[in-house]
């Protein structure tokens, strides 16, 4: 498991700001700190609460809510769905499935993230 953090650009209905985040190989969902929404985008209650496993032996988090956000990684537009977890020790995660949907790739010898260029093409303008 290794992970990149950098200062991306979100952007919600609300405004945008830039949040530190962790760009993460082992994690399988993306997450974002409750704490940082108030100025960009009202989370959506989840149907039915997620228990999420940790890294920690025999402790889950329950997870209520969810919010869609827009980021900017190389100056890329994506937008995905983060769930809201009010005790994140990160401003932001992104993880694997966020990583295979928009073909990101890490490169953790030199601390870079790649996207595939063909990604750029499917944003409508």
């Amino acid at each position: 498991m290794s992970f990149i953090k950098r200062p991306l650009l979100y952007v919600g209905s609300k405004g945008g700001k830039n949040l530190f985040t962790v760009v993460d190989s082992g994690t399988s969902l993306s997450c974002i700190n409750k704490s940082l929404l108030g100025d960009l985008e009202e989370p959506v209650r989840l149907g039915r609460a997620r228990q999420l496993i940790t890294i920690s032996k025999d402790h889950s988090i329950e997870v209520h809510e969810r919010v869609t956000l827009d980021f900017y990684i190389n100056d890329i537009l994506i937008s995905d769905e983060f769930l809201v977890i009010p005790s994140l020790s990160q401003e932001v995660i992104i993880g694997v499935a966020t990583l295979q949907k928009w073909r990101i790739k890490l490169d953790f010898g030199r601390a870079k993230i790649d996207i595939d260029p063909k990604v750029e093409n499917l944003q409508l303008i």
